[in-house]
Order: C-alpha cells, then sequence, then structure tokens
C-alpha cells in the first residue's frame, strides 16, 4: 500500500487533493473492514481520478432529516454504495438489539422504489437484519414510502427500512429509516443508530435468497396493500365525485398506491398520465430528469394534455409517493390558464377542507389540533384558530417531528399535519407524509368545488380575503464539495453573530436562534431564553408581523436553505391583485438583499 498512500500525499500537496479526503481515503486503504473496495481505490489513485475522489472521499456521508442520502458511486465514504448502505443497515441492527436487551423476536420491515440499485440495495439490508437476527418483512415491488411507514405499524415491526432517494436527480440513492412507530427515528435514537453506523467495522449478511427459503424474509406485498387501501380509504370524507382528474406518478411508484385509493373513493375518471407511467429511475420525461413535484415545470406537459381532454385537475407525486404537487385551471374553464399551487398553498386548502367537513360532521373540538413546522405557512395556524382548534407548529424541519407531536399529544385527537415541502397526512394509519391519500382529498375537495361552480384558485383566494394575504418563496443557496460546508457554516456564523439590520426596507426585530434557544432583541442587542426545539435555524422576524425568514442547511443536499414568508392583513389584502404585486415585490426585495448577504458572508 505504499505506493497508493504516497500518491495520495502527493496529490494533497499539489492542491488535488483535499486534506480531509486524504485521511478517509487512507482508512479505506489500511483498514481490513474496507478490504474488498481496495483494489478499486487503488486503480482510481494509479489512474490519476482525483477530483473524483475529493468527490467521493472527502467527508463521510451523514444521516439527515431524511436518512442518509447522496450520489451514488462504488467507493466513497461520501457516496451510496453497498459499504455506505451495509453500514446503515449493520448501524441500525446492532441498535435495535442493543436497545431491546432482551433479544425477543425481532423484525425490519423493508420497501423500496424505482431508483436504480433499490433492489439490490434492498437484498442487502434485508440479508444484514436476517444475519442480525431478524424477520424481515418484504414489499417485493415498487412501493410508496406511507406504505413502509404502515408496514411497519401493520407488522408491529422494530423498525423500517425505505430504500429511496425520493425527488432526488437520478444519479442518487438512499435509505430512510424507522422506528417501530412508523416514524422516522427520533431523537435519541436517530444519534445512537448515528454512533452505532459510524463505529461498524463488520458487516454481516445472509444471502436473500437463503434468507427467503428458510422464512427468515417473508414476502408481504399483498397483505399490506389490502389492509393500506382499506386504512386509507377511511380517511375519506362523502360528497360529490364529479371529477375529471389527470394523474402522474413522474415515473415513480405511485400508481399502485394512487389508483385503487381513488378507485375505492368513487373517482371514475381518472387517468394515468402516459409519458410519465414508466417506472424508470432515469425519470426520463421529466423536466432535468428531477421527479420533484415541487417544480412547476414537471407540471407543463401534463397541463397541456389536462386541457386538451378536460381534466379539472393535476396530480403529481414524487418517486416514493410521499409528496404531492397540484395544478388547476384557474377558473371552472380547463381550457383557459393554469397555475400550480406550492406546498404552503396546498396545506392550507387542505387544512381548511378537512377542519370544515370535520366541523360540519360535529368532530372537532378544543382538544384536536393540527400539526405544522416551523417553516410552513402561518395561514394553517390562523385557519385552525377560525375553526379553534389547536395548532403546534414550533416544529424543526421534518416529518418525523409532526409524527412525534401525534403520539404525544395523543392520535385521537389528531387533524391534520403538513409542511411546506408537500407533504400531508390525516388519521391514525401511518407516521409519515401520504402522497395518495393527499391526492385523495385534493379530489374530493375539487369535485366539491366543481359542483359549486368555483375553481380551486378562488377557494384559496377565499381564504387570503379571510385571513390575510400569505405569500411565500424558498430561496436555495448551493454550496458543494468541501469548500461549500465551509462555506455553509461561515453564512450560518454570519447570521448568527452580525445578521442584516433591514430587509425589504423592513427593521429586522429580533432574531430567534433554535441552536443556542436565544431570542435576541435587534434595537437593544438583549438576550433572552427561548422555548422550543433546538436544531441548527435561525429566524429573522421583521418589525411588520407575519414578514419573517428562516434560514437552515439543508438536512439532505450541499446547500442553506432560505424560507420567506410576507403577509398582509384582511384589511390590506381586499383588493388581491394589488396584494399580490405587494409581497411579489416585497419577497423580490428581501430574496435580493439575502443574496447580498450571503455573497458578503459565505
Amino acid at each position: 500500500m505504499q505506493d497508493p498512500l504516497s500518491a495520495v500525499e502527493t496529490a494533497v500537496l499539489d492542491s488535488k487533493l483535499s486534506q480531509s479526503a486524504s485521511l478517509n481515503l487512507r482508512s479505506w486503504l489500511t483498514e481490513d473492514r474496507y478490504r474488498g473496495y481496495r483494489d478499486a481505490v487503488v486503480e482510481h489513485i494509479e489512474s490519476e481520478q482525483w477530483q473524483k475522489l475529493d468527490d467521493v472521499f472527502w467527508t463521510i456521508i451523514p444521516f439527515g432529516t431524511g436518512g442518509r442520502r447522496g450520489r451514488m458511486y462504488p467507493i466513497g465514504s461520501n457516496a451510496i454504495n453497498d459499504r455506505t448502505i451495509g453500514e446503515s443497515a449493520q448501524g441500525l441492527a446492532n441498535y435495535v438489539l442493543e436497545y431491546a436487551k432482551d433479544h425477543r423476536d425481532l423484525s425490519c420491515a423493508i420497501a423500496y422504489d424505482t431508483r436504480h440499485k433499490s433492489r439490490h440495495f434492498t437484498e442487502l439490508c434485508a440479508g444484514i437484519m436476517v444475519a442480525a437476527g431478524f424477520k424481515v418483512y418484504l414489499l417485493d415491488d415498487y412501493r410508496a414510502t406511507p406504505q413502509l411507514s404502515f408496514a411497519v405499524r401493520l407488522k408491529q415491526c422494530d423498525c423500517g427500512i425505505m430504500v429511496t432517494a425520493s425527488h432526488n436527480p437520478p444519479s442518487d440513492n438512499a435509505v430512510k429509516v424507522y422506528w417501530s412507530s412508523g416514524a422516522q427515528v427520533l431523537p435519541p435514537h436517530d444519534k445512537a443508530i448515528i454512533d452505532k453506523v459510524m463505529s461498524c467495522q463488520e458487516i454481516h449478511g445472509t444471502p436473500f435468497e437463503q434468507a427467503v427459503a428458510s422464512g427468515r424474509i417473508e414476502v408481504v406485498t399483498a397483505e399490506v396493500d389490502a389492509a393500506y387501501l382499506d386504512a386509507a380509504a377511511k380517511q375519506a370524507f362523502s360528497g360529490p365525485r364529479d371529477a375529471k382528474i389527470l394523474y402522474t406518478p413522474l415515473h415513480g411508484v405511485g400508481a399502485e398506491a394512487v389508483l385503487p385509493l381513488l378507485k375505492r373513493d368513487g373517482f371514475a375518471e381518472v387517468e394515468l398520465y402516459g409519458p410519465h407511467a414508466e417506472k424508470s429511475g432515469d425519470f426520463p420525461n421529466v423536466p432535468g430528469h428531477v421527479s420533484n413535484p415541487e417544480n412547476v415545470a414537471v407540471f407543463e406537459k401534463p397541463i397541456e394534455h389536462a386541457k386538451s381532454v378536460g381534466a379539472d385537475l393535476v396530480l403529481a407525486t414524487d418517486p416514493d409517493c410521499d409528496r404531492l404537487g397540484v395544478a388547476a385551471p384557474i377558473t371552472r374553464d380547463p381550457s383557459g390558464d393554469w397555475r400550480t399551487f406550492n406546498g404552503n398553498q396546498i396545506s392550507s386548502m387542505l387544512a381548511e377542507y378537512v377542519l370544515s367537513r370535520r366541523a360540519a360532521a360535529g368532530t372537532l373540538s378544543a382538544n384536536h389540533y393540527v400539526v405544522k413546522t416551523l417553516v410552513t405557512t402561518e395561514l394553517m395556524r390562523r385557519i385552525a384558530e377560525h375553526h379553534a382548534v389547536r395548532c403546534v407548529g414550533d416544529l424543526l424541519v421534518g416529518f418525523k417531528y409532526i409524527a412525534e407531536v401525534i403520539d404525544r399529544e395523543g392520535p385521537d385527537e389528531f387533524v391534520f399535519g403538513a409542511e411546506e415541502s408537500h407533504g400531508y397526512l390525516v388519521g391514525q394509519y401511518c407516521r409519515d407524509k401520504d402522497g395518495a391519500v393527499a391526492c385523495m382529498l385534493m379530489s374530493e375537495l375539487a369535485a366539491e368545488l366543481k359542483s359549486k361552480n368555483k375553481s380551486m384558485h378562488q377557494y384559496l383566494n377565499d381564504l387570503y380575503r379571510k385571513h390575510g394575504y400569505h405569500k411565500e418563496t424558498l430561496i436555495n443557496l448551493m454550496m458543494e464539495g468541501s469548500e461549500g460546508m465551509a462555506a455553509m457554516q461561515r453564512l450560518m456564523t454570519a447570521f448568527r453573530q452580525s445578521p442584516p439590520k433591514a430587509l425589504a426596507g423592513i427593521s429586522v426585530a429580533q432574531i430567534r436562534d433554535y441552536g443556542s434557544q436565544t431570542l435576541t432583541k435587534v434595537a437593544t442587542g438583549q438576550k433572552d431564553s427561548m422555548e422550543g426545539p433546538q436544531g441548527d435555524m435561525i429566524i429573522l422576524d421583521l418589525a411588520d408581523e407575519g414578514n419573517y425568514v428562516a434560514v437552515r442547511p439543508s438536512g439532505t443536499e450541499p446547500k442553506i436553505k432560505l424560507y420567506v414568508f410576507t403577509r398582509l392583513s384582511p384589511a390590506q389584502s381586499s383588493d388581491l391583485a394589488e396584494a399580490e404585486v405587494a409581497l411579489t415585490r416585497r419577497l423580490e426585495s428581501i430574496e435580493s438583499d439575502m443574496r447580498s448577504f450571503a455573497k458578503q458572508n459565505r
């Protein structure tokens, strides 16, 4: 190994390789646990692929808000490959074994989506869990993430693994790790599992076919499908079903959940959009090959088709069908102009729909509650207050925190949960966002509005008039590689220590720092302790109430996210066209100020 190690040292001296990458490379070249990858690493060194080696070795791929996610490459501590996926499964198994202590009959549910190597990683994870003594319940076909959450609860598993990278590019894959509640792992389990993953030396696996033959892997696809459909259909409300729906799974798994559910709910006119129907990890017919329903571009072609067939609504779910995107005609004329909704708008419309239907049925009380994250629109809170129910909204980003509230506050009183990144949930059947049930509820709303000759956009405008015009945007500051990580840390420090004094000409009144849990009054510099969750996020509250910016590093991608929230009072929102212009200008000005601040401090 001396020659490859010397070459690595020389590459660092020649500035072809970062110091952190060289340290991780040394481990993969010298430590016995990486012996199976040594030849490939040496081959890369001999062919002087320094940029690639730096990319895949400069850090150790972390666990974020959605598990361990990243770009696939056969080698590397900062890539998704057999080693990093294997460490994840082995670390999970080791922790559950230690946590259970009595080593009773342990079990794990596993599912996967249409991404490249998802089935391969599924077999790898299943074999590792079996070797550790677990019974594995396998959804052995492409299935949605909420169906995995449901399966964990149905089969009373100790944990679960979903192999998916959600809406990331085709180059990526990941594992999402679930606890016995059916929610993604929370503190203290998440940190403890990470410790086990990071300290993993040996990975032990049982050959997949052998584990199936022995009964240690049991295929439960049909059982879970039937039970999930029954449970999901119970979340429906009665009412009109005369709506023509165009649905696109964006080349993912959603058709297996959405289409049966809409049929069960009585929707007869549901069309699967053909160009996106193929199950493919390349996402071939989606702009940029990124199947993200937050991206307006993915709706362009489906909207064209919807106009031609007179559809009332276009629904899109991401590859693992836990997120929902929506587009609808601005008026009741399907041949006219269409517009998409962002996650905050969908959250607000679904909250109003579910709460109003529950209120009409007499099944709401002051003990009932809705749940949202800190970066989800406050319009949801105002809607909840209008219906005299609680809103739990001081949560960090991640649907697992919404799931935690459901179990803490009581599932019987839970009404609706949402996050701005297009995740929604009702009911008690699972503990993760569910794109299929969200499709069902949105279709019901479309049919109800059609029966009243009202468009979905008019419905949203009614909410703005009642509660004030709300407008939000998300700014992504990409910071890739080792230099990007350092830039992210510098920028977060700048926001904490020397934040901007004003944005869009409005004074910054206070800074909420969820890392140190302190609230700072900008005018006086007075610092007070602050209740709430602890995490790496800062909120800049402007002097104009309802206007603020939340800043946080992404838990799944190399970027800082800036969530910008603006609002006008109901009195200022009587003319929605004027309100739209005013807040659009305000958002543009805030974005300009924030980008300038970031450029100066990154």
